[in-house]
């Protein structure tokens, strides 16, 4: 089997091929598990060493547009080539909320333009790979004029607030309508918020909620911008992987519906968040913590969703996680030097 991830170089891509590798084996659709012969890696940034070092890595550097383009004729041959062979498609690269909230057009080109030429290459190739694409719950908003319902489920219709949210949302719907068409398998996922994420701090508006927990068990300050009865939907990176992997191995009567599933939540508080590195990190650490208000990622985050039902996922076997405390005790073991 061949498998193919978008963003593969990034954290959420660079975990997911570390994870398919150990298990060396995935059942596809449903079917009887087989042998993971090749990940390919597309990424404008080289693999990671661990698995640039694995005979069974390869790697695609560039601009996922740039490789798509039609005038471009060696790269795109070699992107058809690794296509057409690919059984398994992970779509997880784009721009995030922040920077597509300050640059409209590189959110268009990031998220709408790329998914479309992946979308028509795996059209054009005729070999209906299973496509898992990354959306996630910044496609519901809240506003005035539609508000959200107090608990979100597989059927609320998505009201997104901001061009990220906005981007996804129509990134489903290709996805959907690519599959209704039989040019490829759909499976629309979205993803919770990730926290804890190891590295450094990205463009996205919820970043901080890594971010608050990361650099004070570093001995760094990080900053929270919003409130402490802020009410978020979070998952760990292991069980936001699970899903990805759950989506690919789901037979079609099982999965059900083109139309996107969201993965389960753990709905905590950002000072329940403060409370639980605390616990495990100490008060020092807590005091590391600066609570400096920014009314701009506020308004965005505050508008997503906090509470999901997730009955698609949880009928596929897929739960959120226990509590925080579990999520920054697997993040400090997996992380020691942090």
């Amino acid at each position: 089997m061949h498998i193919v991830i978008t963003g593969g170089a990034g954290f959420l891509g660079a975990r997911l091929a570390r994870t398919l590798l150990a298990n060396g084996q995935l059942s596809l659709a449903g079917s009887p598990p087989q042998t993971i012969q090749r990940i390919t890696l597309i990424d404008r940034v080289a693999a990671p060493a661990d698995l640039a070092l694995d005979s069974r890595i390869t790697s695609l550097i560039g601009d996922l547009n740039q490789l798509l383009e039609p005038d471009s004729d060696t790269k795109m041959a070699a992107a058809q080539l690794i296509c057409a062979q690919a059984a398994i498609i992970f779509h997880l690269a784009a721009a995030v909320s922040g920077e597509c909230e300050a640059d409209f057009d590189l959110g268009m080109r990031s998220n709408v333009d790329a998914t479309r030429a992946l979308l028509q290459l795996c059209r054009s190739v005729n070999t209906q790979p299973t496509v898992v694409f990354a959306s996630s719950l910044a496609v519901f908003g809240n506003s005035a004029e539609q508000p959200l319902p107090a608990v979100i489920d597989d059927r609320t219709l998505p009201t997104p607030q901001n061009s990220y949210g906005i981007q996804k949302f129509i990134g489903e719907q290709l996805v959907a309508d690519y599959g209704r068409k039989g040019f490829i398998r759909a499976r629309n996922v979205r993803l919770m918020t990730v926290s804890v994420r190891p590295g450094k701090p990205n463009g996205a508006a919820s970043s901080f909620l890594s971010g608050m927990i990361r650099e004070p068990l570093a001995g760094l300050h990080g900053a929270c911008p919003v409130g402490k009865d802020t009410a978020v939907a979070l998952s760990s990176p292991a069980r936001t992987i699970e899903g990805l992997i759950r989506a690919a191995q789901a037979s079609d009567a099982d999965w059900g519906a083109r139309t996107a599933m969201n993965l389960p939540a753990l709905t905590t508080t950002v000072g329940a968040m403060a409370a639980a590195l605390e616990k495990l990190g100490g008060k020092d650490a807590a005091g590391l913590i600066d609570w400096t208000p920014n009314a701009a990622v506020a308004n965005i985050v505050t508008s997503w969703p906090a509470v999901i039902d997730a009955a698609r996922a949880e009928a596929l076997g897929l739960q959120p996680d226990p509590n925080f405390e579990s999520i920054i005790a697997n993040y400090m073991r997996e992380n020691p030097r942090s």
